[in-house]
């Protein structure tokens, strides 16, 4: 974040005298995926900044969480519940990844 009444150009000026480097990226997307779940950021605004040689990234934009649905999960839903891997991945999707509350809404469903 910029100090308040400082000009861009003399901040980047500054910037480069202290060997930092930042270029803007052109993203559509951003996915973190994480052990049980990916974060993804929509409408992103990505800057990529080298201080030394170390890339880092500043990332901002709609931010929302998917769970992480594995196929192995999808499997077992589907064969718990009698039901194809399609109807199981959107049953998963559905609960949060809850694969018991997958299982008993497809078979409520069938009754």
């Amino acid at each position: 974040m910029m100090p308040p009444g400082m000009d861009p150009k003399k901040m980047q000026q500054m910037m480069k005298q202290m060997g930092i480097q930042s270029e803007e990226v052109g993203a559509k997307r951003v996915t973190i995926e994480t052990e049980d779940a990916k974060i993804v950021v929509d409408e992103p605004q990505v800057v990529k900044i080298t201080v030394q040689g170390q890339v880092s990234f500043q990332i901002s934009g709609k931010v929302r969480k998917e769970s992480a649905i594995s196929e192995d999960d999808v499997k077992m839903v589907a064969e718990q519940a009698g039901v194809g891997e399609a109807e199981a991945r959107k049953a998963l999707e559905d609960a949060g990844g809850d694969i018991a509350e997958a299982i008993m809404k497809l078979k409520e469903g069938k009754g």
